[in-house]
C-alpha cells in the first residue's frame, strides 16, 4: 500500500513508521513538511503524494495546557481532520485516524464499548471528539481507532516522566482515582498493520488488555526499572489542582478487534516489561 504517516517524528508515528516501512510504500510528513491547520496545505500535500492511505498521527496532546490554548488544540485536533478529510475526498483514500479515551466522561461502570456516546470533559477531550465527528461526516472511508495511555520509546510519556522523576525523588504521588489501559506504542502500531492489511473500517478501540489505576501502573514501572528504594505515595486526583478534568474510569474494551481481526494485544504488565528492557534509559543505582 502506499501510506502517507502524518506527524511520522512523534511518539506513534514513529512505531507505524517502523511497523509499516518494511512492508509498505510508506512517506512520513510533520510539521515542518506541512500546515495540519491549513485547507490548502493540507490539500497541496496530498495531491503531491497520491497516498492510498493517509494516517493522521498529529496531535496537540497537552491535556492541561488546551485550558488556555482551545484555540491551537482545536485547531490541530478538530479542524485539522476536517482539512484532511477534506484533501482526501474524492480520491478514494482511507483514512486512519486516532482518538482517545478522553471522549467519555468516565462514570462507566463497564469498560466502554465503540458505540456508547461520547461525553468529553474539558477542551482536549472536546477537540478529539469534535475531530471524530468532522472524520465520520467526511468520509466513508476511515478507521477511527480509540486509545489510552499511550507511552513509547518517542516523545513525553508517563512511563518516561516516572523515571526521570525517580532518579531525583525517593518518594512520588501519583492518583489512585483513575483507571485505564496502558498502551505500548508498538503494539499500537501492530493492532493498526493489522486492521489496514485486513481490509477493516469504522471504529475500533485498541489498548493493551488488562486496566489499573496510575498509582498501580507506577509502581510496576519502578519495579520494572529497579528503583525499589522510591516509593509511591497515592493521591486524589481533587488533590492535584490540575486545569483539566480526568475521566476516573476510562477502559476501553477491545472485544471488536479481537472478533473482526483474530488478534489480541498483550496484557499490559508484559508490554511494560518488553518496553523496559529495550529503554536506553540510566537505571537505578
Amino acid at each position: 500500500m502506499q501510506i502517507l504517516i502524518l506527524g511520522h517524528k512523534g511518539m506513534l508515528g514513529t512505531a507505524l513508521m517502523q511497523r509499516l516501512g518494511p512492508f509498505h510504500a510508506v512517506v512520513g510528513k510533520d510539521v515542518e513538511d506541512f500546515d495540519l491547520t491549513s485547507p490548502d496545505s493540507c490539500r497541496e500535500l496530498i495531491a503531491a503524494e497520491k497516498p492510498e492511505v493517509v494516517i493522521n498521527a498529529a496531535a496537540y496532546t497537552n491535556v492541561d495546557g488546551a485550558e488556555s490554548d482551545a484555540e491551537r488544540c482545536f485547531a490541530v485536533n478538530a479542524v485539522g481532520v476536517q482539512n484532511i478529510t477534506a484533501a482526501c475526498r474524492g480520491r478514494r483514500i482511507r483514512i486512519v485516524h486516532f482518538s482517545t479515551d478522553y471522549v467519555f466522561d468516565g462514570t462507566a461502570a463497564a469498560p466502554y464499548r465503540e458505540e456508547d456516546p461520547p461525553a468529553p470533559r474539558g477542551v482536549y477531550a472536546a477537540s478529539k471528539a469534535a475531530g471524530e465527528k468532522y472524520l465520520q461526516e467526511g468520509s466513508d472511508d476511515y478507521l477511527l481507532i480509540r486509545t489510552a495511555w499511550l507511552y513509547g520509546p518517542t516523545g513525553k510519556n508517563f512511563v518516561k516522566t516516572i523515571l526521570e522523576k525517580a532518579l531525583h525523588n525517593p518518594t512520588l504521588r501519583v492518583v489512585d482515582d483513575q483507571v485505564g489501559c496502558p498502551t505500548y506504542s508498538r503494539d499500537l502500531a501492530g493492532a493498526v498493520a493489522v486492521l489496514l492489511e485486513q481490509g477493516h473500517r469504522g471504529i475500533f478501540h485498541v489498548t493493551n488488555r488488562g486496566s489499573c489505576s496510575w498509582f498501580e501502573f507506577t509502581r510496576k514501572i519502578l519495579a520494572g526499572a529497579g528503583f525499589n528504594r522510591v516509593s509511591v505515595e497515592p493521591v486524589k486526583t481533587a488533590d492535584l489542582g490540575l486545569a483539566a478534568p480526568r475521566p476516573a474510569y476510562s477502559v476501553l474494551t477491545s472485544a471488536k478487534f479481537t472478533a473482526a481481526t483474530g488478534k489480541t494485544l498483550r496484557f499490559w504488565p508484559l508490554a511494560l516489561e518488553d518496553f523496559l528492557a529495550h529503554l536506553e534509559f540510566r537505571k537505578a543505582p
